[in-house]
């Protein structure tokens, strides 16, 4: 089995290594809602883990030119190596940094409340170095080219770039993701996905 909806030219862009990988299909180029799915390669193809879920996405949508403060979510294929949150380690397989810095207030886009945003984040290797913190806000391609973006909890409305899953996911997937399987994300909206 094929994963669904995603073409040639992004199926080419997953590494040979990768076992896992988190599909995140927006519903339109300018659209903040996807529906994302865990799939598992093995010997037959691609396997449908987890999901599908409904997701969030930047407010304005998908871009393959990301930029700070765009309000779009970058698309394309990126590593999942690191993870933390407000709340105690919950158990998964990635390197996992509790802290209080993962606090946050506030409301969202459309006024809903963003506090247990980030109980659970999953970094997404975007502009940024595996193997460190979620908040290490390093940017080898430059601050220009935007980062800091993440799979978290879901506030209920579009993010700044990231892809947000109910609580309940979230720790569903931190809990199945394995740095074995070098697990990735591929995201994009569904037109972009099918290239």
């Amino acid at each position: 089995m094929s994963l669904p909806g995603v073409g040639a030219a992004m199926l080419a862009d997953i590494p040979d290594t990768t076992r896992q990988v988190l599909l995140a299909t927006g519903d339109g180029r300018n659209a903040n809602t996807s529906t994302v799915a865990l799939y598992e390669r093995s010997a037959d193809g691609w396997e449908q883990k987890a999901g599908p879920w409904a997701a969030h996405n930047a407010l304005r949508g998908w871009t393959d030119d990301h930029r700070l403060d765009d309000l779009r979510s970058p698309i394309g294929v990126f590593g999942l190596t690191d993870a933390g949150g407000l709340l105690a380690h919950p158990g998964t397989r990635l390197p996992y940094d509790r802290s209080r810095a993962f606090s946050i207030s506030g409301t969202g886009f459309t006024g809903e409340p963003l506090a247990g945003s980030f109980d659970y984040v999953i970094a997404v290797n975007y502009n940024r170095k595996s193997g460190m913190t979620p908040l290490d806000w390093s940017r080898p391609l430059g601050a220009t080219k935007g980062g800091g973006i993440w799979v978290h909890v879901d506030h209920g409305g579009p993010t700044h770039g990231c892809v947000s899953i109910a609580k309940e996911h979230m720790k569903e997937l931190l809990l199945a993701l394995d740095p074995d399987l070098h697990p990735v994300i591929v995201m994009g909206d569904a037109a972009s996905l099918a290239r």
